[in-house]
């Protein structure tokens, strides 16, 4: 097939000296190269950080919302969030290498080096906690600072350790929403508190569900996860039983407190009964399908009982 080009030039037509292949070559590199770096963000999650940090801003907000600072907030805490989870991969990224979920992730694969990632990380999450500095108050920056510190410093290193890892874990998990509440009120009241309980505790039949899918990756990359150091599950299950049920009636704080309506109230209600079924009947078999329809109520559970909490503010 004839080439067809501009008379006397030697690649794309009208443009001197550009060849078409290269620059597709190119363009495709750059591509890769973003979406490797987005993948090290954990974006999936991070729309769990997004959603539920938006939510504790809007609840948390006097009579009418400012939606600049709120986007600012929320902005700030999705990068703090970001760059968390860039420097756990950097931290992990060996141990990622031996699990079959994780390997294929950036670091271990080998798509980008360590030092850059690290480099990559610190940028935003410092970008995010002067973000909430600059919009917010020095008061959801230090809870950022915290959840940052407890993730890296604690939560990291304790989970080769410990299976309590799961618990302290869940603290810079349910930050979040806390951080928007601090960030559009300026104190933690205890409207804001329940929204981190809400998520601390939701956290763990979640996690106990995930624990148990994986237990095969975790065993061989050396996390004691509880399905791991006792393989009946029954602590697993009883686990995900106790917090179920401290999430029923947590859950239900929102509504007493004024936070929101009475409708929510039995909505909650409904839902928290639901996780405590599934859970409860996750304990009883401790089967993988078990554990599958615990993680998708899970999954469930959330953003339905945020839209409750929102919709009846």
């Amino acid at each position: 097939m004839k080439d067809v080009r501009a008379p006397g030039v030697p690649g794309v037509p009208g443009v001197p000296g550009v060849d078409v292949a290269s620059v597709a070559i190119a363009v495709g590199r750059r591509s890769r190269v973003f979406h490797d770096y987005l993948a090290l963000t954990k974006p999936r999650l991070n729309l769990l950080v997004v959603a539920t940090s938006a939510a504790g801003y809007y609840l948390g907000a006097p009579l009418t919302v400012p939606l600049l600072p709120m986007a600012a907030a929320v902005a700030g805490t999705a990068l703090v969030a970001g760059g968390a989870a860039v420097l756990n991969q950097v931290f992990e990224r060996e141990t990622d290498a031996l699990m079959r979920r994780t390997r294929t992730r950036p670091l271990p694969d080998g798509r980008v080096t360590p030092g850059d990632a690290q480099r990559f990380g610190i940028i935003l999450a410092a970008t995010g906690v002067a973000c909430l500095m600059w919009a917010a108050n020095i008061l959801a920056a230090t809870l950022a600072l915290i959840t940052i510190v407890v993730y890296l410093f604690i939560y990291t290193p304790m989970k080769r350790r410990s299976s309590a890892s799961t618990l302290v874990g869940a603290v810079p998990g349910a930050l979040p929403p806390l951080i928007g509440w601090a960030a559009a009120r300026g104190t933690l009241s205890i409207g804001g508190l329940a929204l981190f309980a809400i998520v601390f505790l939701w956290q763990i039949p979640h996690f106990m569900a995930i624990a148990w899918l994986y237990r095969d990756d975790y065993r061989q990359a050396g996390f004691p996860m509880l399905p791991v150091v006792e393989p009946d599950g029954r602590r697993t299950g009883r686990q995900a039983v106790i917090y179920a049920a401290a999430l029923v009636p947590l859950s239900l704080v929102p509504a007493l407190v004024g936070v929101s309506g009475w409708a929510y109230f039995w909505i909650a209600l409904a839902l928290g009964v639901a996780m405590l079924w599934l859970s409860a009947r996750f304990a009883a078999v401790r089967s993988d399908t078990g554990a599958r329809r615990l993680f998708f109520g899970s999954i469930i559970y959330l953003p339905l009982i945020w839209l409750a909490m929102i919709v009846f503010h």
